[in-house]
């Protein structure tokens, strides 16, 4: 079986001085080899091919055969790395707490424990009958949290 831990070194390497960078590698027992990958900005697909190009160069193909794929990181998937959640300040996530709540909420700070998250929940107010939709900010760890997504409004 490939070493998933020698193609992301492989990766990195060739992605030095880019503001691409990889998100996760995974291989199945039949050496299907999945690399994904991420960008400040857009990930092109010239790039993966690029990258894929790169590595297969590297691998023995003679000594193990394998399957690589390169990909970059799709809208909906979910966030892995730091860098990508620090990429997303300031826009909408969608992001699953391990209580089974679901949040869509703005991300407005990021730091090496957890996430700042602004959102709208219904509260009582004093002196109103009902409960008013009022804007909450509150921080969680990562350890709380299940997944994060991008979430895209096409309101």
């Amino acid at each position: 079986m490939i070493d998933t831990r020698k193609i992301t070194a492989l990766a990195e390497q060739k992605l030095e001085g880019t503001d691409l960078f990889v998100v996760d590698c995974t291989c199945t027992p039949g050496n299907e080899v999945e690399l994904t990958i991420d960008s400040d900005t857009s990930v092109g697909i010239d790039a993966c091919a690029e990258l894929s190009r790169a590595i297969e160069a590297e691998l023995d193909r003679d000594a193990e055969d394998f399957s690589l794929t390169v990909m970059s990181a799709g809208i909906g998937s979910e966030l892995r790395s730091l860098r990508q959640y620090r990429k997303l300040a300031g826009h909408s996530v969608e992001v699953l707490l391990l209580n089974g709540m679901k949040l869509l909420a703005r991300l407005d700070e990021v730091s090496d424990e957890g996430i700042t998250l602004s959102y709208e929940e219904k509260q009582a107010v004093e002196g109103k009958k009902r409960k008013q939709l009022v804007t909450v900010s509150r921080s969680y760890s990562f350890a709380e949290i299940k997944y994060t997504k991008e979430w895209l409004d096409f309101k």
